[in-house]
């Protein structure tokens, strides 16, 4: 059994949001290799608070006791008022808001006092070597929560991260890394153990609307949960991306967490442009030797795990399977 905590900024039911941490968390719940012992938010898809109320809402409607926190509400430097400007009102500008329509809303519920970031690192620290913490919005939280408890690096079992794009038209940076760079640059460079799952590979997964008929099929709360809040982000998609479904990001790190044969994987040095400019929040890699090491010094903390290729059939089916209990 796998002790996880989840660190996310969920969208499901929120006209225009994306879904896949939703996923992530379904397919968390529905793995009995997995034990979920806390679900933090962050500010990045959705405003932290947002986040909060769909991640309270799902424990909420599943009658479990899970404990779930409000994290920060704002990168560490990165302004967020650009952020939430593009990622909160490009539905409304698409004119795509009315996919939504009929999709239950999450509750909304007041946020605890416990500071995310400080239960993070409480309970990694009082669990050595046993727990795994899986961010899979901006870094804040977990860049605090380093911060505040610098013993964390060494006690975490391993850190699984969803961000990062390196090589892929269409994107200098992707959301996660860019919305918080210096947050993403503490954690990829702070020596713990890490597997990065960047969009280079997340974005060869895809789930249609086909595999979302089966899914509904199951009629379980989790399936029925899934089901619902996916469906209009999946039509957005479409729409919006020209693909024959979505992406499901987030699931990915969670599927690697349970069968390590839904991906391959390499070691690379990873790190997040932090200078002013068009690059800002972009991730790079590399191996040694390079060929040109000309200004190259030594890195910064240790290897990354990073995801390179996906068994999409794969992916599908433990989701299919999750998501039946």
């Amino acid at each position: 059994m796998k002790r996880v905590i989840v660190d996310c900024d969920p969208g499901n039911g929120i006209p225009g949001a994306n879904v896949d941490d939703g996923l992530a968390l379904a397919l968390v719940l529905g793995s009995p290799g997995l034990s979920l012992e806390l679900i933090t938010t962050v500010a990045g898809n959705t405003p932290s608070q947002q986040g909060f109320n769909v991640a309270k809402s799902l424990v909420e409607r599943l009658g479990l006791s899970i404990p779930v926190l409000k994290g920060a509400d704002r990168a560490l430097e990165e302004p967020a008022e650009p952020w939430r400007k593009a990622l909160d009102s490009r539905v409304y500008e698409t004119k795509l808001a009315h996919l939504w329509q009929g999709v239950r809303q999450p509750t909304v519920f007041p946020a605890p006092e416990e500071e995310a970031a400080d239960a993070i690192g409480r309970l990694i620290c009082a669990n050595p070597g046993e727990i795994t913490l899986v961010a899979i919005g901006p870094l804040t939280n977990v860049a605090l929560a380093m911060e505040r408890y610098p013993e964390m690096v060494e006690a975490v079992q391993e850190i699984a991260i969803m961000g990062g794009v390196f090589a892929l038209d269409d994107y200098i940076k992707d959301t996660n890394f860019g919305l918080d760079p210096e947050a993403a640059h503490k954690v990829l460079t702070s020596g713990a153990s890490i597997t990065l799952v960047p969009m280079d590979v997340t974005t060869r997964t895809l789930m249609t609307h086909s595999d979302l008929d089966r899914i509904a099929k199951l009629d379980t709360p989790l399936a029925r949960f899934v089901s619902e809040t996916l469906r209009p982000w999946m039509d957005y998609s479409i729409q919006t991306r020209k693909l024959p479904g979505c992406w499901v990001h987030d699931a990915l790190v969670i599927a690697w967490l349970l069968n390590q044969q839904v991906a391959t994987a390499a070691d690379y040095y990873v790190d997040v442009e932090l200078r002013p400019g068009m690059t800002r929040g972009k991730s790079w890699r590399y191996r040694r030797p390079l060929r040109v090491d000309v200004g190259i010094g030594e890195p910064d903390g240790g290897l990354v795990h990073v995801l390179q290729t996906v068994d999409n059939r794969l992916l599908i089916a433990m989701l299919e399977n999750a998501l039946a209990n």
